[in-house]
């Protein structure tokens, strides 16, 4: 008896440590990761024929553009989202707890699609410029839309929620007592925000300014539209044009290291401060009311942003839906059902597969309490700050080697070549999903297991439950909603992605991203709307999850 009690105990011990390696995480980390890294080795085998190529062709103005598409963003979303955050979290203004909420709104809305509607209203043979010209001899005032600054300006419109959304929780993190010592130290309200309120929100606008420029970066779709080539658009254009695999694969090389460089330059940015409140609980700053011209001048500004940025868009794509609806007939319908299909289908299979990962991945790191586990979670979520094209061409050429390996296997054992099995098919689109949106699962599982109190995993173990039986019977219960979320985070973003769809999916299989993609570079804007409108309504989802968590943080 004591021989079989020894037995269990060892048995349970080993059970115990074995969740304390760091496997999980590497082998998750090995899993996103190496798409990455097959790009970058390309840049140590470089082919001079191609970079002379490149270079006296595309890559001098992808370069320039891509660097101002960079800047002009960064400064735009910076500039907008930290104003706007300040606005609402510091004064009161008619209105201000409805566009609190209502200024995340333009999120819905993919670039592509924003970039489109724009282009074909402030277009030449846009409506605007039609009737300018009907009242106005000369229209030589107008800027140009199909330009730099049109791609930079709708992007600037989409992304700023990203670093408004930080921004705010940086300002609302901040105590009233720091503000109350600037003031009595004589500082005016203009002097607090730059001197005090708005260094310590550093790190939150940081990581808010690298979301949008990394979503600015992977879009190919709006700068194409736009005449202004980017390296997204060039690595799409070498692969669909030319399908030269190798030239693509060196520019996307290039592409990932230019990414790096821009994680590196947030790091610094971000710097290693640390603040902390010096109570349990931040008071919060104290809004500042606002009276006459400037109470109504905050509304006026507020309502422009989202008008020009949402409402207006909309309203343009709920009327060309309604002109495609008077002559919908049931093979168009067919195509929009089998487009819509696809598109669920791609969204609910990556969701699953994304946050069940992300809840090993979570729980692994949780389990095994090790800095290199954390870090080796850190860099399981890189994918999203790589563009899309990066980690298509990643995934073509891993894939085409497992195949072209598995044939040579099958051919030395004595059979036939079986052609292509991984590359090209769903498989290698839903791996492309999962690297490309693994951080979205992960950090929303992992922030629910952060507040499940260390005390109640304690009890369990005393108990002599191994790991995983607590994470199944313990911690999955208790993390329901933060599954959810990232569920839900996951299928609106495949539903929007565009780079990574129209690189991977199989031969003939569209989506309604694709098919959006499609039409508007045929000018066919009323074709385009109907799946653009789902798509912003699909987008609206995480809005929705978005205001009810402010909701539940202010209760």
């Amino acid at each position: 008896m004591k021989s079989s009690s020894n037995g269990f105990i060892k048995s349970n011990r080993y059970l115990n440590w074995l969740p304390t390696l760091p496997l999980v995480p590497f082998l998750v980390a090995l899993f996103v990761v190496l798409p990455v890294i097959v790009v970058a080795s390309s840049l140590f085998t470089p082919n001079r024929e191609i970079w002379e190529h490149l270079w006296s062709t595309i890559l001098p103005e992808m370069t320039r553009n891509s660097i101002m598409l960079v800047v002009g963003v960064g400064f735009g979303t910076l500039i907008l989202g930290v104003s706007l955050a300040w606005l609402v979290t510091a004064y009161n203004f008619p209105g201000r707890n409805t566009f609190e909420w209502l200024l995340i709104l333009p999120m819905a809305i993919p670039t592509y699609i924003l970039g489109f509607v724009y282009m074909a209203t402030f277009d030449f043979a846009g409506p605007v410029q039609t009737f300018l010209r009907s009242h106005f001899d000369n229209l030589a005032w107008f800027p140009e839309i199909r330009s730099g600054g049109g791609a930079i300006l709708v992007m600037t419109l989409v992304l700023y929620p990203y670093v408004y959304l930080l921004a705010k929780a940086g300002f609302q993190e901040q105590s009233q007592n720091y503000i109350d010592s600037a003031r009595t130290m004589g500082y005016r309200p203009l002097k607090i925000f730059f001197k005090l309120a708005l260094p310590l929100a550093r790190p939150s606008i940081a990581a808010g300014v690298l979301l949008a420029i990394m979503e600015a970066l992977t879009d190919f779709a709006t700068v194409r539209f736009f005449n202004f080539p980017t390296f997204s658009d060039g690595i799409l254009r070498i692969w669909h044009g030319l399908m030269d695999l190798p030239a693509a694969s060196e520019l996307a090389g290039l592409v990932a290291i230019f990414a790096l460089i821009l994680i590196l330059g947030e790091q610094t940015l971000r710097g290693r401060s640390r603040f902390f409140q010096s109570t349990g609980k931040a008071q919060g700053i104290s809004k500042i009311s606002l009276n006459g011209f400037k109470a109504w001048i905050a509304t006026l500004v507020c309502s422009l942003v989202i008008i020009i940025s949402f409402f207006l868009p909309v309203a343009q794509l709920f009327s060309w839906t309604l002109l495609e609806l008077g002559n919908l007939d049931a093979n168009v319908f067919a195509v929009y059902t089998e487009f819509a299909f696809n598109s669920i289908k791609l969204s609910f299979l990556a969701a699953i597969f994304a946050t069940a990962i992300g809840l090993i991945l979570a729980s692994a790191i949780r389990s095994s309490k090790s800095k290199f586990g954390f870090f080796l979670g850190k860099l399981a979520t890189i994918g999203y700050a790589i563009p899309g094209a990066v980690i298509g061409v990643g995934i073509i050429l891993l894939l085409s080697f497992i195949d072209h390996s598995l044939n040579e296997v099958y051919i030395w054992l004595g059979g036939t070549a079986i052609g292509l099995v991984f590359t090209g098919s769903l498989i290698g689109l839903i791996y492309a999903y999962i690297v490309r949106f693994m951080a979205v699962s992960f950090n929303s599982v992992d922030s629910s297991l952060q507040k499940i109190k260390p005390n109640v995993t304690s009890a369990a173990r005393v108990l002599g439950a191994n790991q995983w039986r607590v994470t199944w019977q313990i911690h999955l219960p208790l993390i329901t909603p933060g599954i959810f979320v990232g569920f839900i985070m996951v299928f609106v973003d495949v539903m929007k992605e565009l780079p990574v769809t129209a690189m991977l999916r199989p031969f003939g299989y569209d989506t309604l991203a694709v098919w959006v993609w499609q039409m508007a570079a045929e000018s066919i804007w009323t074709g385009a709307a109907l799946p653009a409108l789902a798509i912003v309504a699909t987008g609206l989802l995480p809005v929705y999850i978005l205001t009810r968590v402010f909701s539940s943080s202010k209760s």
